[in-house]
This record gives structure tokens, sequence and C-alpha cells, in this order.
């Protein structure tokens, strides 16, 4: 067990323990003397850190992102922790344990996979399902999938995260597509898969986070474009016809699109139903993630009802969630808001609604006794033998308005589907 994680250190904490230090620099102070800046971290958090009156053979020695076994003090700067670095030496294996260093995703990785695999098996168009296996059959980049960050720190930012935000997003997707009869969820399914699928070659994370120099350079968007052509290459070899240029290029556009604009690096606007809805279902995963991590997860910290200034939302976060369930009425709630839910659908007409081809199976929900439609009830008949004299014409009777739709009671995604507000 480790004896301090950053995340619980305090100004005046002595450390002597391994952490990651990576994004070393060499500086010279005012006086003339040297010393090294960089960061130091855990799986709990990161520290800025200094080394004063250093020497060049000491910053050679550090590694460029690994274990350094690091004795030193943390101290309070300008209302901010820093590692001061009294000395360096060896991480030796069997000292630590490197799950204490390197974050990870609390998800089972290998259960990840298969749902991932399964979603991906139901894509039902034959040029799109070929290209995605050829990824799929490419096993290097799948190994590299299931150990990526997302993200170097925004969100995800950690062994699985993003295999966890790419299986999130699809989960997201298939719930959203049958509300939506016109949306492809082939190619809506393969975008989100695709989207940040280069990060696995932008990001290194053997022992610590960071870019590398080509993901620098190029990025994972372009990079992830890219390489839709490579593996459509090898589909139509697989299949033995090509495939379609139109398919390919409006998978590219969906990933070139889904950061949402040139802003935020997106080389095109989405211009596709599909490429909208890929961006703003993995946006809203990244940003809830995100506001939970710094509202409510464990590295939170903080005191207040209010967070540090975020820059991806332009402003602070309200911290308390002030509707939190009382544990000995959990199960009472659930039945008292389920009931009225249940006896209006029971209660509804049965109206059906198409989905299309394209469109996955609705999740089995369980099964509820529906009360039979009654036959519509038709007027007596009027006798033919003896007709009644004319008489002065009725005023016309409005029509009843029409049942509603199982499907739209007490439903939030319908309402706001119709624009309604929540």
């Amino acid at each position: 067990m480790r004896r301090l994680f950053l995340r619980d250190a305090a100004s005046g904490d002595l450390v002597d323990d391994v952490y990651v230090v990576t994004n070393k620099q060499f500086a010279a102070a005012s006086t003339g003397k040297f010393y090294i800046k960089a960061f130091v971290s855990d799986s709990s958090a990161q520290m800025v850190a200094r080394m004063w009156n250093t020497t060049r053979e000491i910053f050679n020695w550090l590694p460029e992102s690994g274990f350094v076994k690091v004795r030193g003090r943390v101290e309070n700067y300008q209302n901010n922790l820093q590692f001061i670095i009294e000395s360096v030496g060896p991480a030796k294996p069997g000292t630590f344990d490197p799950g204490d260093l390197i974050p990870h995703t609390r998800q089972n990785i290998p259960e990840m996979f298969a749902q991932l695999l399964k979603t991906l098996s139901g894509i039902r168009n034959r040029h799109l399902s070929a290209i995605i296996q050829a990824y799929l059959d490419d096993a290097a980049m799948m190994e590299n999938l299931r150990k990526a960050p997302a993200a170097m720190s925004f969100h995800h930012a950690y062994v699985g995260g993003l295999l966890e935000h790419t299986l999130s997003a699809l989960q997201v997707a298939d719930a959203v597509v049958p509300f939506y009869p016109g949306i492809n969820r082939d190619l809506v399914i393969a975008g989100i898969f695709l989207h940040d699928i280069a990060k696995t070659w932008e990001l290194s994370y053997e022992c610590s986070f960071g870019y590398t120099d080509a993901g620098q350079l190029v990025g994972h968007i372009v990079k992830s474009a890219m390489w839709v052509e490579h593996k459509a290459r090898a589909a139509a070899e697989k299949l033995g016809e090509p495939i379609p240029q139109p398919l390919i290029d409006v998978l590219q556009h969906i990933i070139l699109a889904h950061h949402g604009s040139a802003e935020f690096g997106s080389p095109r606007l989405p211009s596709t139903p599909e490429a909208i809805m890929v961006h703003m279902i993995e946006n809203m995963d990244a940003k809830l993630m995100m506001s939970l991590s710094a509202t409510r997860g464990e590295k939170a910290g903080g005191e207040g009802n209010w967070t540090e200034y975020q820059k991806a939302f332009s402003g602070k976060l309200y911290r308390p969630d002030v509707a939190q369930a009382d544990a000995e009425d959990e199960g009472r709630m659930a039945a008292a808001v389920s009931a009225p839910a249940v006896a209006a659908v029971a209660a509804a007409p049965v109206v059906e609604r198409s989905i299309p081809a394209t469109a996955p199976s609705p999740v089995a929900a369980p099964a509820i006794a529906l009360a039979p439609v009654p036959a519509p009830v038709s007027a007596p008949a009027m006798p033919v033998s003896s007709p009644k004299p004319a008489s002065a014409p009725q005023p016309a009777r409005s029509a009843p308005p029409a049942p509603k739709n199982p499907s739209e009671l007490s439903n939030p995604l319908f309402e706001l589907s119709q624009g309604k507000k929540k």
C-alpha cells in the first residue's frame, strides 16, 4: 500500500516514494543556479515539481517519462501545492505497485470489449460491416484500444478510458436512434466506433499519458479519417467487390466533423444527420464525465459548493447533489413513481410506430399486461321503413383528441424530440 497518494497530500507532508515523473525541463534561476521543472503523478493526481540547485547530470539521468523514487516535501506556493524534490533514485521492481501510479478504468475491460463486439455485429450494410471487420482484424490496434486513455487529462484519462468512452457512446446511440426513424443506425454506430480510434496512435500510455511526436504533428482526427481508406481497401479485397466511394466519404466526414467546429479542431462542420448525432453523443459523454469528475468524483477535491474555473465549461460548476434518495424510501418511491406510468400504459390504446430496417431491435422491456382495447361502439341503426321528417341541421361536433402513443407517455426523450422544454 502506498504511503501517500497525491490527492491526499497537504502542505508540509514529507514524501519518500515512487512516482511517475514527466515533462522534465532544465532551467536557470535569476541567481544563475540551475533547477529542474517537471510533473510528478500517481493514479490519483498530478503535481508540479521543482528540484533546486541541481545539475545537468541529474537532469540527463531522469527519464522523459518513467517511474522514479522521489524524496521531498509538499509546499504551498501561491495557493497551489507543489512538490519540492530533494533527491531522486531508481524505482526498484517489486518495491511499488504500477497500479498505484497509473489511473485505470474501474470497468472490466474484457467485458466492455465483448459488449463492443456485440454492438458492432448489428451493422447490416455488408460494405460497412466489412470495413469495421477490417479494423477488428487488426490485432495490434484492438489491443491498443483496450489500453489507451480517451485523453491526457480532460475525460476518461485512464487506462481503458478510450474503450469505456466508445462503448458508453455506442450504448447511448442504441437507446436514442429508435426515436429518429430517418437516422441510419449503421453509420452512427460505425462513426462512434471510429471517431477516436487513432488515439491509440496519437497518445503514449505505457507509464504515463502524453502525445507522440506524430500525434502532435497530425492528430487523431485526421489520422482516423486516413485509416478509413486503408481499411476500405482491405475490406474490398475480402469482399471481392469495391466499397462504394460515397460510403467512404460519409464515414470520413463523420470522423472529421465529430468535434463539431473548427474552434475545437474539426476540419469540417457536421453536415449529415448521422454526423450531427455522433458529435452530440460523444461530446455529451465526454462533457458529463468531465463535470462529474470535477464535482462528485474522487478527484474532485476542494472545499465549498463551487469548483475552480473550468475551461471546458467557461465557468465554475456547482458541486452538491441536492436530491439524493433516502435509502429507506428508495423501494417505496420507485414503486410510487412507476405505478402511474404502468397504469397509463395499460389504459392507453395501442398505436403502432414504424421503425426503419436499419434501426436496432428495441431492448425488451418487462412484460406489462395491457388492458384489451374495447371495440368501437357503433351508433344504433336507424329504421328504414319509417324515415323521420327532416329537421334543422345540428351543429358539427368536434372530433375527439387523437389517443397518445404509449411510448409518448411520460417520456422525456420524446418531449425533447418534439421541442418541449424539460
